[in-house]
């Protein structure tokens, strides 16, 4: 059985043959630019504490850390875009 990290590399090899080559190099270049802009280093971890803010839901109603917080423990879970 092969480990995660092998897994991913096979799928994205899978992709990377069926996608026009500049659309890769694109992403391989953006890829490495936000890795030598080094934000990696300010992201938060596991455990770590969130800043308090306050966001729109999927139904347009803000949310606000502090309140959630109020009814106990909180997990954040984020997602690009609307699909």
């Amino acid at each position: 059985m092969s480990s995660l990290k092998e897994a991913l590399a096979a799928a994205r090899a899978e992709k990377d043959a069926k996608r026009d080559p500049a659309v890769t190099e694109i992403f391989n270049r953006a890829t490495a630019d936000l890795a030598a802009s080094e934000v990696m280093g300010r992201v938060l971890g596991v455990g770590d504490r969130a800043p308090l803010f306050a966001r729109p839901n999927l139904a347009g109603t803000t949310v606000r850390l502090e309140g959630l917080l109020k009814k106990g423990p909180v997990v954040l879970s984020f997602f690009r875009g609307r699909w």
